[in-house]
């Protein structure tokens, strides 16, 4: 599908920023030139997904409710993949717990978008009222977002320098890097990371499924679940960060503090831990600490309204892709990079990263590539080349992965992204390094 955005550039940028981060990582550890080239086709197929099973198939993504509804003054969107904010849009609906689609459209009429959005909000759901580009941006929080860096750094007290375990070829071996993110931004960074030696162990809560992403995100991971909420979780979290090297995480801001363990807390536990921080509607302005995914930000930041009118569309149109958490997953991976490189000289720093931010850098993108004709002016393109896959074989069965995205050149060894670990359920692994 086409799109008024940039999708296929934007995929390889977000790639190759990732790509050099380890290019530049290697080439400090060999001494020799390392090149990083981030391939567009492939780049572009790894933001739709890199993994087709053979033989069995992966559960559909998205519960029949998340889907846009037309509304009194326009269109809303629920998010109802989680089983809570099912709960959560369903109870603002008044309806019962097996209520499908088309009684959801009835309830969803008599509303208007904002109110309704507000509404599920409060109630601890996910909804977005579709905006378009001119009303986000008039928006407190369109502002904010617009206001804040694409990685946001801050650097820390700096600690003794500490020395690697990488090769040329594996740059990030024995790193280790606890992953606390969920939904597709932070997996995609460190599945990135476990592509280059990384030691990634993910933490889910207990009863999380991610049943369409396991597949997907969890190849050269270890999973493992612990409440947080709980004094045994919480004191086996705290040993797991004690001998961590980097943690990924992706609470909104102020949700790690009511968990104990906010910046200050991680650096007394582990001093020198690199931090990455990746939310949905950035760390600035009123909608902060809002619960978000993709598919929201795409709807209140006027990317699915743009789609709309550049297809002429009846109905908001997205983009073919999540492209909002895989760039923003990218450009992650590329700070956590950068971060371990600095933290290798003793200068210790943390980045956050934002979807909505993300966005903004996607439509800014869309801007200096204007006009963009219609879909139905568009030239008929040749059928691309099938990309080259290789065979893996998961918990679930044999299927294919795609190649990677992105490549190095040296006159030396050069980094090689690949898995030492199969991707497993989540939950499958103890809670331990």
């Amino acid at each position: 599908m086409e799109s008024c955005y940039p999708v296929r550039s934007f995929a390889a940028a977000s790639v190759a920023a990732a790509g050099s981060a380890v290019a530049e990582l290697a080439s400090r550890i060999s001494g020799l030139p390392v090149y990083a080239e981030a391939l567009p086709d492939l780049s572009r197929a790894w933001f739709g997904g890199s993994f087709r099973p053979a033989g069995w198939e992966v559960p559909p993504p998205w519960d029949p409710l998340s889907r846009d509804y037309p509304c009194t003054d326009g269109w809303v969107r629920l998010h109802t993949n989680a089983p809570h904010h099912r709960r959560a849009a369903l109870a603002v609906l008044g309806l019962p717990a097996d209520a499908g689609p088309e009684t959801a459209a009835v309830a969803v009429s008599a509303w208007k978008g904002g109110e309704l959005e507000e509404a599920v909000v409060e109630a601890g759901g996910c909804a977005a009222r579709l905006r378009t580009v001119e009303q986000w941006q008039a928006h407190p929080q369109g502002q904010a977002v617009r206001a804040e860096p694409l990685i946001g750094w801050t650097r820390r007290a700096a600690q003794l320098p500490v020395e690697t375990t990488g090769s040329p070829e594996r740059p990030l071996d024995g790193v280790r890097v606890l992953d606390l993110t969920r939904v597709i931004a932070g997996p995609v960074a460190t599945r990135f990371l476990a592509g280059f030696g990384a030691r990634v162990l993910r933490v889910d809560p207990p009863g999380w499924q991610e049943p369409a992403l396991e597949a997907e995100m969890t190849v050269g991971k270890s999973c493992t679940r612990l409440d947080l909420r709980t004094p045994g979780g919480a004191a086996k979290v705290r040993e797991l960060i004690s001998a961590a090297d980097l943690v990924v995480h992706g609470y909104r801001p102020g949700a790690l503090t009511g968990l104990g363990l906010d910046e200050h807390r991680l650096q007394q536990l582990c001093p020198g831990v690199v931090t990455v921080a990746v939310n949905a509607w950035g760390w600035t302005g009123p909608w902060r600490g809002r619960r978000g995914f993709d598919s929201l930000v795409q709807t209140a930041s006027g990317i699915a309204d743009a789609g709309m009118a550049w297809s002429a569309a009846g109905a908001p149109r997205p983009l073919p892709v999540q492209a909002l958490d895989h760039a923003t997953g990218y450009l992650a991976a590329a700070a956590a990079v950068r971060a371990w490189s600095r933290r290798l000289d003793g200068e210790v720093y943390a980045a956050r990263l934002s979807l909505a931010r993300t966005a903004a850098e996607l439509q800014r993108a869309a801007e200096a590539r204007r006009p963009v004709p219609p879909p139905w002016e568009f030239p008929k393109e040749p059928s691309a080349p099938a990309l080259p896959r290789t065979a893996e074989q998961t918990y679930w069965g044999p299927g294919e992965r795609l190649a990677p995205p992105v490549v190095f050149s040296s006159v030396g060894p050069v980094p090689v992204m690949k898995w030492e670990l199969p991707a497993a359920p989540l939950g499958s692994a103890p809670a331990a390094w």
